[in-house]
């Protein structure tokens, strides 16, 4: 008889963001981060179709803001912020929430995701390559704390 861990992940939602959910991402941007996007930010993003939230029951476990703007004619979309609550990480709940993200972003017509991600960020790293996305280039003194950032793309 063959067993498996049972996926916590599968109890997770995914769903846009409300209002009311903004001081338990704001906590978690806090935890995630040590230059934490101000409260403020994410009210801003509040109407955009790709500020999703992962939810198990009420709970709050991650978030990603992801937008899409025109380009030369073409959508580009943008995964600006991307976090999942520390004693949640490792059960997939960030592989489905930016998996929503792409998808929400290819149905508003993007035809390529960048995103910006720390240059020691290694599990970030790992995960966008995962998903297909390739470094495109290096910004140096990117962040506030003068760390550079590698610029990573996905064509849809």
């Amino acid at each position: 008889m063959t067993t498996t861990a049972p996926n916590p992940s599968n109890d997770v939602s995914i769903r846009p963001a409300e209002q009311a959910d903004l001081l338990a991402i704001y906590r978690i941007e806090k935890s995630s981060f040590p230059q934490p996007w101000p409260f403020d930010a994410f009210q801003r993003f509040l109407d955009t179709p790709g500020f999703l939230v992962a939810t198990e029951g009420q709970k709050v476990t991650g978030y990603v803001v992801a937008d899409c703007i025109p380009n030369h004619g073409r959508g580009l979309g943008h995964v600006k912020d991307l976090a999942v609550h520390p004693k949640r990480r490792g059960q997939g709940i960030g592989r489905r929430l930016l998996a929503s993200a792409i998808a929400t972003l290819a149905s508003q017509n993007a035809t390529s995701v960048k995103l910006e991600v720390r240059e020691t960020n290694d599990p970030a790293k790992t995960l966008y390559r995962d998903f297909g996305f390739e470094p495109l280039r290096r910004v140096p003194r990117y962040y506030d704390d003068g760390e550079a950032a590698l610029v990573m793309v996905k064509e849809l």
